[in-house]
């Protein structure tokens, strides 16, 4: 057997970590979803802010639906442009793990985001903005290799925190302004339900009558989920 070169050795663990189809479905899926926030600012541009009312009411039960809409929407084009880039770097690598598992994970942080805004945030506010996707994003990605033991995706972690990691804090501590720090906080602690929920599951070798577990056989082929 012709032994690997070593850049071969090098390459193959990223070849097994993320295929070529499934960097092509990402970018496939964070395109998509930039399309529809970027369609759904110019129809809200052109129509007066008329989709603004489904941002998020805190404590208005008849609001409620609206934490599932208010990522999608923006308060003007400067606040669209300033989360593009997050959505499209954190996003794709999230979709890296295919739709399915990244439509679950938005979901999640949608739902836990948007409760976390409109159980706390003040009285007669109005909260959208796709920052709770993006601080999802980023506590999905900071502790889904931890979680996977995925090599990985552990290098991936603390690419993002030295890149993002001190606007992210600071992003979740209460501060003055129009910012939604609590959007911010409870994305970020969607994200990491997400983690959680969506982690790569190990099956438990078959059990032996005495009740200790069968050993595996050796030479098989290794089976990554």
């Amino acid at each position: 057997m012709v032994p690997h070169s070593p850049l071969e050795v090098m390459v193959s663990p990223l070849r097994s970590a993320v295929p070529f189809r499934g960097l092509v479905s990402a970018l496939f899926v964070t395109a998509t979803l930039l399309a529809v926030l970027w369609g759904l600012q110019i129809y809200n541009t052109g129509t007066d802010n008329s989709l603004l009312h489904h941002g998020i009411s805190p404590r208005d039960r008849g609001e409620l639906p609206d934490i599932l809409t208010a990522p999608f929407l923006h308060f003007g084009f400067g606040h669209l442009i300033s989360n593009t880039i997050p959505i499209a770097v954190l996003g794709f690598l999230c979709a890296t793990r295919g739709l399915a598992r990244f439509l679950g994970v938005s979901l999640v942080i949608a739902v836990v985001g948007g409760l976390g805004v409109w159980l706390t945030s003040p009285a007669n506010s109005l909260t959208a903005g796709a920052s709770i996707l993006v601080f999802g994003y980023f506590g999905h990605l900071l502790v889904r290799g931890f979680l996977d033991r995925r090599l990985f995706d552990v290098l991936i972690a603390f690419v993002i925190t030295g890149v993002y990691g001190w606007s992210m804090l600071l992003g979740v501590l209460p501060n003055a302004g129009h910012v939604s720090w609590q959007g911010h906080l409870f994305g970020f602690v969607g994200g990491v339900a997400a983690a959680y929920a969506f982690r790569r599951r190990r099956g438990r070798s078959p059990a032996r009558a005495d009740g200790r577990d069968v050993p595996s056989a050796r030479g098989g082929s290794p089976v990554s989920g």
